[in-house]
């Protein structure tokens, strides 16, 4: 089974031209980030994340459920080389919310393309902080996204993307440009997916990009936040409020979830107050 590509774009609402330039690549990552969600059901609850095509075009597409990072952006990096462009997978060391000092493991993934000599980084699957266009690798003034701005910057650990939102900049993660290969994302994936500290094992987190906002879940807290700064913030209150909102606002498709089962895993773990 091949990717059908014709799925994936109807799935996202793209109706624009299939050739590879950047025009393209901006609306691709625009539409997708605000139609397939990120999120981590799968291992949350026990389940497995295979990041093989046919897996990826099931549940991402025809179930219409979401993913996290190397679920969308493997997904996203076999629609971008269908359609002509040259992009391959690295992955980086997550800092956001950490220490600038911190060594975390090589936790995810994003992708490097290249249009007419010129290097972007393209990602659809950082979760709350995503760009929501590509970014020239070697510009390193601030680089505008119909969200946020992002401005990556080198040294001599490698490359940084940064994001700016209503204060100073803060660091999202480190990257090389050293090309990864499927055993290299099946290893990080395991431990993203199966290690017992990790935050995708032990707590439930949602993200959609709306037009002008991205709607978060963090266990039993929603928030709305806003590009200024701004946020909106909401306690759910029941199982039934969340499966609501995953359904509705989320646009996941529960179909294939046990809704006692993910309710015993909430209050095993502790997630709901």
């Amino acid at each position: 089974m091949t990717l059908d590509i014709e799925a994936y774009l109807q799935r996202i609402g793209y109706q624009g031209e299939k050739q590879p330039t950047l025009t393209t690549l901006k609306a691709l990552q625009r539409l997708h980030l605000q139609t397939i969600t990120f999120e981590n059901l799968n291992p949350l609850l026990g389940r497995a994340v295979p990041l093989d095509s046919p897996a990826l075009m099931d549940k991402l597409i025809h179930q219409r459920r979401g993913g996290y990072c190397f679920e969308n952006n493997l997904l996203f990096l076999e629609v971008l080389t269908t359609l002509g462009f040259q992009a391959r997978g690295i992955t980086g060391r997550v800092y956001w919310n950490q220490p600038e000092d911190a060594w975390p493991p090589r936790s995810h993934m994003l992708l490097l393309v290249t249009i007419d000599g010129e290097d972007y980084l393209s990602d659809v699957g950082f979760g709350g902080m995503t760009p929501t266009a590509p970014l020239q690798l070697h510009c390193r003034d601030s680089q505008r996204t119909p969200l946020e701005p992002f401005r990556v910057d080198v040294d001599q650990q490698g490359y940084s993307l940064w994001v700016k939102v209503g204060g100073p900049w803060r660091l999202l993660y480190r990257f090389d440009l050293m090309q990864q290969g499927a055993v290299d994302f099946e290893m990080a994936n395991w431990y993203v997916a199966c290690h017992p500290q990790s935050k995708f094992v032990n707590n439930l987190i949602v993200v959609r990009t709306g037009e002008d906002c991205r709607h978060t879940l963090l266990n039993d807290l929603y928030t709305v936040r806003f590009p200024d700064g701004r946020s909106e913030k909401h306690t759910i209150a029941s199982v039934a409020e969340l499966w609501d909102l995953l359904q509705g606002v989320f646009a996941i498709d529960m179909a294939g979830i046990e809704r006692q089962n993910l309710e015993k895993v909430l209050k095993e773990k502790s997630l709901f107050r």
